[in-house]
């Protein structure tokens, strides 16, 4: 009985020092990823070595300094609601309700792109949205978030009026 108790004891000790030593880390390190993980970084939704968008006709692509990335989506819902709204303010330039109509098709739109990831299209939006309604608070957020995004990627953003189109959609 001795000797089973000393073998099991020796084989005890045997097995935990052969055991893997507990390595103290930093609480404020950032933990990396298991190598059967894939990396995605914030690049992964750039527009960074990304074709330039096609114009909507067939001679070429399109002028603009800013190439959009994301996935074309069907915005002829939104254009159309846009459309009307613009005409809308046209016939009645002073009138509130119609300028909130058409900060809301903007914003509504806006969001669909980003949505899309199409943030640079959806920049436009989001101002548009605010020039016709100046208290729009959630336009002016997304605003600020995306250019922060921009920022932290340490990207230029596009300008007032430098903004890209929709990606085309094709059926």
């Amino acid at each position: 009985m001795k000797k089973l108790l000393v073998l099991l004891l020796s084989a005890f000790i045997l097995g935990c020092s052969k055991a893997p030593v507990a390595v103290q880390q930093n609480p404020n390190a950032v933990p990396q990823p298991e190598k059967s993980e894939k990396m995605q970084t914030v690049t992964a939704h750039t527009t960074e070595n990304q074709p330039a968008p096609m114009a909507n006709n067939s001679s070429g692509p399109a002028t603009s300094k800013w190439t959009q990335g994301g996935s074309p989506i069907d915005t002829s819902k939104f254009d159309s609601a846009i459309a009307a709204a613009d005409q809308s303010v046209k016939s009645k330039p002073n009138d509130e309700s119609a300028k909130k109509a058409l900060s809301q098709a903007y914003f509504e739109r806006a969001v669909a792109l980003t949505d899309a990831r199409q943030y640079a299209s959806a920049l436009g939006d989001y101002r548009r949205a605010v020039k016709y309604d100046p208290n729009n608070e959630e336009a002016k957020n997304w605003i600020d978030q995306i250019v922060t995004i921009y920022d932290s990627m340490k990207k230029q953003y596009p300008q007032e009026g430098e903004e890209p189109p929709p990606l085309p959609f094709k059926k």
